[in-house]
């Protein structure tokens, strides 16, 4: 069964995984509510633009994960980018959808939203000749 999951949510072809924060057990950053309307923005846009699954046009899919809390606790919701480590403040669902449009398809950062960056490293087994 797990490796049914594996293969229906398309996890071998993830290019970049969404975290944000939300749903607070104690809301810090912004109000809970706030946070649900962006969450909801987010899981509804990534369905209609077809991003949350690899399709024929788009091979690589993009994972989201509602968090908690990410710890920054300021200028939220807090929305994380993964590989690239990229931090957005504000993730109001406007700012989401610039996000969207301009970070996981246009593959540009958001400065105007961005706080910090710190992308993952190449693991040691990655192929790193090109």
């Amino acid at each position: 069964m797990l490796t049914e999951s594996v293969t229906k949510l398309g996890l071998s072809h993830i290019k970049r995984h969404v975290f944000l924060c939300c749903d607070q057990a104690k809301p810090k950053c912004c109000s809970k509510e706030d946070s649900m309307k962006s969450w909801q923005y987010l899981k509804k846009r990534l369905k209609e633009l077809n991003l949350d699954h690899p399709t024929s046009d788009n091979p690589y899919g993009v994972f989201r994960t509602k968090a908690d809390c990410l710890r920054v606790c300021i200028e939220g919701p807090i929305l994380l980018v993964y590989p690239d480590g990229t931090w957005y403040r504000n993730a109001t669902p406007e700012t989401i959808e610039k996000i969207i449009q301009e970070h996981l398809i246009g593959n540009k950062i958001v400065t105007e939203y961005l706080f910090h960056q710190h992308p993952l490293p190449l693991s040691e087994t990655e192929d790193t000749s090109g």
